[in-house]
């Protein structure tokens, strides 16, 4: 396998993989209720299947990073590991009905842009 498709690759699913995880909090804190410092209410987080979703998302994320971080350069990947934060972000819109703000779009455009740079650069400089 190539360089260029094993980090598309790598980087797709770990951003798959920890959106998964975040979505999955997001929807088991929503069927559990409202937080409560009580036994009943951490028994009806677990038993809620979406936990798991959580659980397969970082365990997911935890060997895809691991798995990455022994051949790509640590700060471009370092970097293109936030991009989850672009994802999860428009699920939010798409699928939780929440609103963006300007701040919010410049933020993950500047994500965006960022890593693009950081990847450019170390495809210009590898070892510099």
């Amino acid at each position: 396998m190539s360089t260029k498709r094993f980090y598309i690759l790598g980087f797709g699913a770990l951003m798959l993989f920890d959106t998964l995880t975040q979505v999955s909090f997001k929807l088991a804190s929503t069927h559990a209720g409202e937080f409560q410092l009580a036994w009943e209410w951490l028994i009806q987080v677990f038993h809620n299947y979406w936990i798991f979703g959580a659980v397969i998302g970082y365990v997911g994320s935890f060997i895809t990073w691991m798995t990455l971080l022994k051949h790509a350069p640590v700060g471009p990947a370092f970097a293109a590991s936030h991009l989850e934060v672009v994802t999860v972000l428009g699920i939010s819109v798409l699928y939780f009905g929440e609103h963006l703000s300007w701040v919010q779009v410049i933020g993950a455009s500047l994500i965006v842009v960022g890593i693009l740079c950081l990847s450019k650069s170390e495809a210009e400089h590898p070892h510099a």
